[in-house]
């Protein structure tokens, strides 16, 4: 997945019963974002791999099938040892947390 940085609106649905750990979840992947940065920049990439596929099983599971397929850059960036791949996950992630808007459902 990739955004073009135009700041539109990424609106996901999510169901109500949700409602009280999507805060939380959102605050952990901005978490992600410095630790993964912090672990490229200490050339430490199963730590990459990890957190990409953390990343890839619990967005779907949320309703944020963006931070899937993000984390699935993340976690292959990982495997394939590619700080500039990773690099651009990690943008995409952060473009993403800033342009999401949430509509919850019954």
């Amino acid at each position: 997945m990739s955004l073009d940085g135009s700041g539109e609106k990424i609106v996901v649905h999510v169901d109500i019963d949700l409602e009280e750990l999507i805060p939380g979840f959102l605050e952990n992947r901005q978490t992600d974002i410095k630790s993964i940065q912090d672990a490229i920049e200490s050339g430490d990439f199963e730590t990459v791999k990890i957190l990409g596929h953390s990343m890839k099983g619990s967005g779907g599971g949320y309703g944020f099938d963006g931070i899937t397929d993000i984390g699935a850059v993340i976690e292959q960036a990982g495997k394939d040892n590619d700080a500039e791949t990773a690099k651009k996950g990690i943008n995409d992630l952060a473009s993403y947390l800033d342009n999401v808007e949430i509509v919850y459902d019954e």
